[in-house]
Formats: C-alpha cells, sequence, structure tokens
C-alpha cells in the first residue's frame, strides 16, 4: 500500500518559543520531536515547510525603508536558518531528513528539485523545504500549497500558532465568533477568512488539496491532526463547487 505523503507549515514564530524572537533551540527540540512522534505514527511521507516570521518581517522593512522584494528575499534567508535548525534537531533523535532550498546555497542545503525531492520520501526521509518559492511577493503559505501541488501530497497542515482552528471572525477580538469544525475551499475564499493567503486557498482548491488547520502549541497536536482527530478545521472542496 503507498505512503500518504502530506505537508505541515509551521510558523517561523513556532520556533521562537515565547520570545517571538529568533530560535529557541528547546522550543525547536519539542517541535522535532512532535513531528517525530507523527512520522513513527502515520503511514506516511512527511514534508515540511518554515516560515522566517522570527528572523525578519515585513514590518521591520517598512519601518528600515527597505523594499519589499530585498525584504521578501531576507525573509527568505531566514527560512533557510530555521529548516537547518529544524533539520539538526530532527537528526539529533535519529530522523533522516533533508533541507531543499529554492534559493541556491549548495555549501548548506541541496537546491530544490522535484524529482530528487520525490526520491528523498521514497526513501523514508523528512523533507524540509526552505527559501520560499525562491521568487519575492510569494508567502510560504503558498509555498506550501505549491509543493503539495508539485509532490503530490493530498493536504497542507497549516500548524498554527495559538490558533486552534477557522473562526467566522477573529477570535481573540470578538468573544461570539463561531468556530468551523467543516469548510470549503470556497467559502474561505469568499469570506476572506483569516487561514492561509489567498494565492495559496486559491492554489490548495484548483490542486483538490485538503487544508487543515490547528493549534501547534497543545502537545502531542500534530501527531493527532495527522491521525484523524478532530482538533481543528477541515477545509476541503465542497460538493457545490
Amino acid at each position: 500500500m503507498p505512503k500518504r505523503r502530506i505537508m505541515i507549515k509551521l510558523s517561523g514564530e513556532a520556533l521562537a518559543g515565547k520570545s517571538g524572537v529568533g530560535v529557541d533551540p528547546l522550543t525547536v527540540k519539542e517541535i522535532a520531536k512532535e513531528i517525530k512522534e507523527a512520522y513513527d505514527s502515520c503511514h506516511c511521507e512527511i514534508g515540511v515547510i518554515v516560515g522566517g516570521g522570527n528572523i525578519f518581517r515585513g514590518k521591520q522593512a517598512e519601518d528600515m525603508g527597505i523594499e519589499r522584494s530585498s525584504a521578501d528575499y531576507m525573509g527568505m534567508i531566514g527560512t533557510i536558518v530555521n529548516a537547518l535548525a529544524l533539520q539538526n534537531s530532527l537528526e539529533a533523535i535519529g530522523v533522516e531528513t533533508r533541507v531543499m532550498t529554492s534559493i541556491n546555497i549548495p555549501e548548506v542545503a541541496e537546491p530544490y528539485i522535484r524529482r530528487k525531492a520525490l526520491s528523498h520520501f521514497e526513501k523514508g526521509r523528512i523533507v524540509i523545504f526552505g527559501g520560499g518559492t525562491g521568487n519575492p511577493y510569494f508567502s510560504t503559505d503558498t509555498t506550501a500549497a505549491l509543493r503539495a501541488a508539485e509532490l503530490g501530497a493530498s493536504i497542507v497542515y497549516m500548524a498554527k500558532n495559538g490558533t486552534d482552528g477557522v473562526y467566522d471572525k477573529d477570535p481573540r477580538a470578538h468573544n461570539d465568533s463561531v468556530k468551523f469544525d467543516k469548510i470549503t475551499h470556497r467559502e474561505v475564499l469568499r469570506g476572506g477568512l483569516n487561514v492561509m493567503d489567498s494565492t495559496a486557498a486559491a492554489l490548495c482548491h484548483d490542486n483538490n488539496i485538503d487544508i487543515y488547520v490547528f493549534d501547534m502549541n497543545v502537545k502531542g497536536n500534530i501527531k493527532r491532526a495527522i491521525l484523524g482527530e478532530n482538533i481543528g478545521t477541515m477545509i476541503r472542496n465542497g460538493k457545490e463547487e
């Protein structure tokens, strides 16, 4: 029976721990343990896409007067720093990994080549994707959707930092917000719900890729989400689409 292929999208802030800035070694170790537990428990091939918000954010660029394209490239380099940190934590606990980057840095990681990534999956390695799409003006959410489409993943697990699913409005600002257990891609796009950027959501919709949004700050949730426990919100194409 062929293994299911999945993508996990981690925010950069999740790697920073309580400080919200930089890479916290203890936090990264805990995330690595959670990914290993999921890998050991589920019959699947795992790709991980990491953000870079803990290293560099757009607001910083704006305050510093940095042009958008340059700022985006700085953020992409930040995602590579995070990918290398996660790789080393995973390999320290016995998980074979490869980091592949869309920006060519051959001294530290492999360039992203689709067929090579597929080969790593087939050999049982977790593949961590750094460098975003390699182009400015695209988020790491879009990277997750793009890699899922290219590599035949059936679902993107959006591991949120403190948000346990999709709501009709911001739950932090509205006490009467309602959480969805299930929702369609079309409803996400029409409603402007803050799940992932619209380019990523449209790419998942067009390629029939499910999205599962959950809170990664609860210990064990990565494994629970992948094993199908109802702890977040499932987004998939509906019959009306």
